[in-house]
């Protein structure tokens, strides 16, 4: 197949890796930054460049940028995308970007899926992406109708050959709803964690409690923003669930109220046993 990439960051990186890995693929990529094209070549990850006079060429366009501009980006090269291809966004947040996406592909008669494939590394940037990046992960599907086995199945082939282990389909509401509380939530906390006075001094007694908490403390600040703020409704629901949750347990360790600290202590150990089947 063709697989057109846009954006040849961690995310678009590790794809189109993963795709040229196969010989039979072809990958065109569209990335801001010509070094990275370069780059991108030089890695023998990209055969073309991605354009107006190239893109019709694609039976899969994958969507590697922030949320609003792949909007911006589908908007402005929707007129050049073949009726036959499949565009697929990775983006963290689905329900402003699937709603304006779906509208533009019904315009012009192509398919879009949201998707976001459920993989990352500490680093970003073409350099640290991988061909096996998304091996074993889970890659969620948001097509506009969750009825349409057809538009699911044709997604699903598309992207076999990056092997993900496992396809979760929703709608965007149920994504972002997910997304707030496995993923922007962990990003949240360990971020306000490490702003404690106590951690500049934590070298030599800290292990492992630290270093899982405080993995997602480094972030791109640019696109956690937009992505928190586009998902404003469920992340502060959940960021609402944990302030009440913190205070409980506060209140119990002030009041040295042995009794209620145990019974939250093993709330919690229960939940997360019944969330991981552990018995």
């Amino acid at each position: 197949m063709t697989v057109g990439i846009v954006g040849l960051g961690l995310i678009g990186g590790s794809f189109a890796k993963a795709y040229s890995d196969n010989h039979e693929h072809k990958v065109l990529a569209y990335n801001r930054s010509k070094n990275v094209i370069e780059d991108a070549y030089k890695a023998n990850a990209i055969d073309d460049e991605l354009d107006e006079n190239t893109i019709n060429e694609c039976d899969l366009i994958l969507l590697c940028l922030y949320p609003n501009l792949c909007i911006d980006y589908l908007n402005k090269m929707a007129p050049y995308i073949n009726k036959k291809t499949m565009v697929i966004d990775c983006c963290g947040t689905k329900t402003t970007l699937c709603e304006q996406c779906f509208n533009i592909a019904k315009e012009y008669g192509f398919t879009f899926v949201g998707g976001h494939p459920m993989a990352g590394r500490h680093f970003s940037g073409f350099e640290y992406s991988t061909k096996t990046m998304y091996n074993g992960a889970s890659m969620i599907l948001v097509p506009e109708d969750l009825n349409d086995t057809e538009t699911i199945e044709r997604a699903k082939s598309l992207l076999s050959p990056i092997k993900f282990g496992m396809f979760a389909v929703c709608d965007p509401d149920k994504h972002d709803a997910m997304i707030a509380f496995t993923s922007q939530m962990a990003h949240v906390v360990s971020n306000a964690f490490v702003k404690s006075p106590t951690a500049k001094e934590h070298v030599g007694f800290s292990a492992g409690s630290y270093k899982d908490l405080t993995r997602v403390a480094w972030l791109n600040e640019t696109m956690w923003t937009e992505l928190f703020l586009e998902n404003k409704t469920h992340l502060l629901k959940e960021i609402d669930y944990f302030m009440d949750a913190m205070s409980q347990y506060r209140d119990a360790i002030a009041s040295e109220d042995a009794d209620r600290l145990k019974q939250l202590l093993y709330e919690g150990k229960k939940c997360k046993e019944e969330i991981d089947g552990i018995k």
